[in-house]
C-alpha cells in the first residue's frame, strides 16, 4: 500500500506490507534481539537486513508504483512508502547498530470508561498491541459487505464421497474450506476485479490508482492458540490460481503445518491480494471480518448447519422435508476499486461452484482421482413414505434397488485397478442418480434393503457407501453372468458385508509377505539380467491372497491344498508358499540341471512343480503341492 507521505515509524512500515501478520515481526525482532538464535534462519537474515526484496513478484505495473524500501535512520524508519516495504531493519542494508527499542503503544483509560480505585490499567504491548494499530489503520479503509448464504447439500455430499475415497487409497482427506476457498479462486478468474490493490498515491501528486494483480495470493487465516491467547496468522498461498485442486490442498496444509508447527518464514506472509477466513469453524453463522490495507477483499465463511429453526428438528423429518444445511458467506471490499455488483456477482459462482455449476466438481473429482460422478444440486421430487416407518415408499423404493443391482452389474466398470490409466473410467449412467429420478436430497432418507450385506433397511448414504466400497475400490468382482442363484446370492453377501479391519499384527504380517515377494523379484531381475523370467511384479499381492485361502482352508478342516497355476509368479509361490529351498530355485538359472532329469531345459525352470508345508500367522499348517 503507497502512502503519500509514507511510513515513518517500525510500526508503519510493518503494516504496509504485512497487515494483520505485523505482530509476529514484532514478536520475532523481540526474540531476535534477545537471542538470535531463538529464531529460524530466515528471520535472521530478515533482521540482519540481507533480504533485500519480499518473495512475491510485482509486476511492471506495480513496480513503477512501488517507493524504495525504509532506511534506518538514527533508530526511525523513514521511506518513500512502499507496498513492498518490510519492517523493523532496513532491507538495503545491515545498520551500524542495532536498534534497541520497539516502538510500544501505550493506552490511556478513555473518559467513557473511568478507571475505579481498584482497577489496574494493563498496557497493551508487542502482538496485542499491534493487533490495535492493525484495527485502527484498517478503519482508513472505506468497505461495504455483500451477504450470500449457499446450500451447501452438495458441498457436504461430494465432500463424503470424496474423503470415502481418500481414506482408502492415500489415507487423507480435505475439509469444506479446502472446497470452499479453491471455488474462491476460481471466481477470481471470472470477477478480476476482485483482486486488487488501491493506491492512495500513484504518482507522487496525489493521484489514486489501482493495481490489478496477475495472479491470486490467497491469504488463509489461522487460528493459534498459545498460552498468552488466541492469535491470528495469515500466510499466503501463492499464484493459487495456477494449481489443480490437489496441488491447492498440498499448498494449504502446508502452510497449516509451517503455522502449527511456528516454521512459517518472512516469505510465507508477502503477496496476500484477498483473504479467506472461517470463524464458521468457532459457531459464528456470518461474519463482516476487517480489510487490511493493502488487500481489495476479505471472503469470511460461516458455520455450515441447518438454519436455526431447524436445529432441533428431528433428522428423518429433516430428510423428508429435504431441509438442508446452509453456509453463509461473506465479501468485505474496497469499495473505493471494486463496486457492489461485482462483488455480488462474484459470490454468485461461487455459489454456482459449490452447488455443481460450471464442472467445478468434475474438476475436483479428476484432480484427485476420484472415481464416480459427483452429485450436483437439483430438485427435489419429495416423495415420502409411511411416517411410522420412516421409509420412503413406491416410485423411489423401486428407484433404489433398480440402482443397487446396477451396481451388482456395473460397479466393477469404475473400480481403480488399472494403475497406469492416464485417465478415470468413465461412469456408466446406470450408476447416476438422476438416471433413477434420485438426488442428494434422497441421500439421508431410509430405504428397504434386505438382500444388501447385512443391512434390512438403511439411507440412501449408507447403500451407496456399501456399494462403492464392494465393487468400486481397488478390489472389485464381476459376477453377475453367473446362473446359479444361490451362488450369484452367496459372492454378493460377501462383498457387500463389511468384514472387521485387520490388527495390527495381520497389517504387519501382510506387508511382510509383500516384502517377501518383492525382495525375491528384484534379485532374480538384478542377479540374472537378460534371462527369460515370467515375474510376479505388479502383482505380488496374490502371495497374501494365497496364504488368506491356505489359512481358511486350514482353520477349516481341509487335509490338503493343491495348486495350480501357469507361468507368471510361479518361482515366487515355490519360493514364498511351497517353501522350495533358494538354492534349487537359483540353480536352475546357472544352468546346474540334473542329467537325469525329464523336466527339460531353457526356460522349463518355469513348468516345475513342489511339495511342502505351509504355516500361517496363528500356527495352523496345511501340506500345499503346486503341481508342475
Amino acid at each position: 500500500m503507497i502512502e503519500q507521505e509514507g511510513p515513518t515509524t517500525a510500526s508503519d512500515a510493518v503494516a504496509s506490507e504485512l497487515g494483520v501478520n505485523a505482530w509476529l515481526v514484532e514478536e520475532n525482532y523481540q526474540e531476535f534481539l534477545t537471542n538470535p538464535s531463538s529464531v529460524s534462519e530466515s528471520w535472521r537474515a530478515y533482521f540482519a537486513g540481507e533480504v533485500t526484496q519480499p518473495a512475491a513478484k510485482i509486476s511492471t505495473s506495480e513496480i513503477a508504483a512501488v517507493a524504495s524500501p525504509p532506511v534506518l535512520t538514527n533508530g526511525a524508519y523513514a521511506s518513500n512508502g512502499a507496498n513492498g516495504a518490510l519492517p523493523a531493519v532496513a532491507l538495503g542494508a545491515a545498520p551500524t547498530t542495532p536498534p534497541t527499542k520497539v516502538a510500544e503503544l501505550s493506552l490511556k483509560p478513555p473518559a467513557t470508561a473511568p478507571v475505579t480505585s481498584d482497577e489496574e490499567v494493563t498496557p497493551l504491548r508487542g502482538a496485542a498491541a499491534r493487533i490495535v494499530e492493525n484495527m485502527v489503520a484498517s478503519l482508513s479503509v472505506p468497505t461495504a459487505t455483500s451477504v450470500h448464504p449457499t446450500p451447501a447439500k452438495v458441498l457436504e455430499v461430494n465432500r463424503i464421497i470424496i474423503n470415502d475415497y481418500l481414506s482408502k487409497t492415500k489415507g487423507k482427506k480435505i475439509s469444506f474450506t479446502h472446497l470452499i476457498a479453491y471455488a474462491l479462486v476460481k471466481a477470481v478468474e471470472l470477477v478480476p476485479s476482485m483482486n486488487a490493490t488501491f493506491v492512495e498515491d500513484y504518482d507522487g501528486k496525489g493521484t489514486p490508482g489501482v493495481i490489478r494483480h496477475e495472479h491470486v495470493g490467497l491469504g488463509i487465516a489461522i487460528d493459534i492458540e498459545r498460552a498468552n491467547g488466541r492469535l491470528l496468522l495469515v500466510p499466503a498461498i501463492k499464484l493459487a490460481d495456477t494449481f489443480d485442486f490437489a496441488g491447492f490442498v498440498n499448498a494449504y496444509e502446508e502452510l497449516v503445518a509451517k503455522a502449527r508447527n511456528n516454521k512459517l518464514a518472512v516469505e510465507d506472509f508477502s503477496g496476500v491480494t484477498m483473504t479467506i477466513t472461517n470463524p464458521g469453524t468457532l459457531g459464528t453463522t456470518q461474519s463482516v471480518p476487517r480489510l487490511m490495507r493493502g488487500q481489495g477483499a476479505i471472503i469470511g465463511v460461516g458455520a455450515l448447519d441447518f438454519p436455526v429453526e431447524y436445529r432441533a428438528t428431528d433428522p428423518e423429518i429433516l430428510a423428508s422435508l429435504g431441509v438442508g444445511k446452509v453456509v453463509t458467506l461473506t465479501s468485505t471490499y474496497d469499495h473505493r476499486i471494486i463496486q457492489g455488483a461485482e462483488s455480488g456477482l462474484f459470490l454468485k459462482y461461487v455459489d454456482e461452484f459449490l452447488v455443481g455449476s460450471r464442472g467445478f466438481y468434475e474438476n475436483v473429482f479428476s484432480s484427485l482421482g476420484v472415481p464416480g460422478t459427483p452429485v450436483h444440486l437439483t430438485r427435489d421430487s419429495g416423495e415420502v413414505g409411511a411416517k411410522d416407518t420412516g421409509v420412503v415408499s413406491n416410485k423411489k423404493q423401486l428407484a433404489v434397488a433398480s440402482l443397487i443391482e446396477a451396481y451388482r452389474v456395473h460397479g466393477h466398470r469404475i473400480a481403480t485397478i488399472n494403475p497406469i490409466a492416464a485417465t478415470e473410467a468413465e461412469v456408466p449412467e446406470e450408476l447416476d442418480l438422476a438416471t433413477y429420478g434420485l438426488s442428494a436430497w434422497d441421500l439421508d432418507r431410509v430405504f428397504l434393503c434386505p438382500d444388501l450385506g447385512d443391512k434390512s433397511s438403511a439411507t440412501l448414504r449408507e447403500i451407496l457407501g456399501i456399494l462403492r466400497s464392494a465393487y468400486c475400490t481397488t478390489i472389485t468382482v464381476e459376477y453377475r453372468h453367473i446362473q446359479r442363484g444361490d451362488e450369484v446370492r452367496w459372492i454378493s453377501h460377501q462383498a457387500e458385508t463389511r468384514s472387521a479391519p485387520l490388527s495390527p499384527e495381520e497389517q504387519r504380517y501382510i506387508l511382510e509377505r509383500l516384502n517377501e515377494a518383492e525382495t525375491f523379484e528384484t534379485f532374480l531381475h538384478s542377479r540374472y539380467v537378460g534371462q527369460k523370467r515370467f515375474g510376479l511384479e505388479g502383482g505380488t499381492s496374490a502371495i497374501p491372497f494365497i496364504d488368506t485361502v491356505l489359512l481358511a482352508s486350514a482353520q477349516g478342516g481341509v487335509g490338503e491344498a493343491v495348486l495350480g497355476m501357469s507361468h507368471r509368479g510361479r518361482l515366487n509361490v515355490l519360493a514364498n508358499v511351497i517353501g522350495k529351498p533358494a538354492s534349487e530355485i537359483f540353480a536352475d538359472f546357472e544352468q546346474n540341471l540334473d542329467p537325469l532329469s525329464t523336466d527339460g531345459s531353457g526356460d522349463m525352470k518355469y513348468h516345475k512343480g513342489g511339495t511342502g508345508v505351509w504355516t500361517g500367522l496363528d500356527g495352523h499348517a496345511i501340506p500345499v503341492s503346486l503341481v508342475p
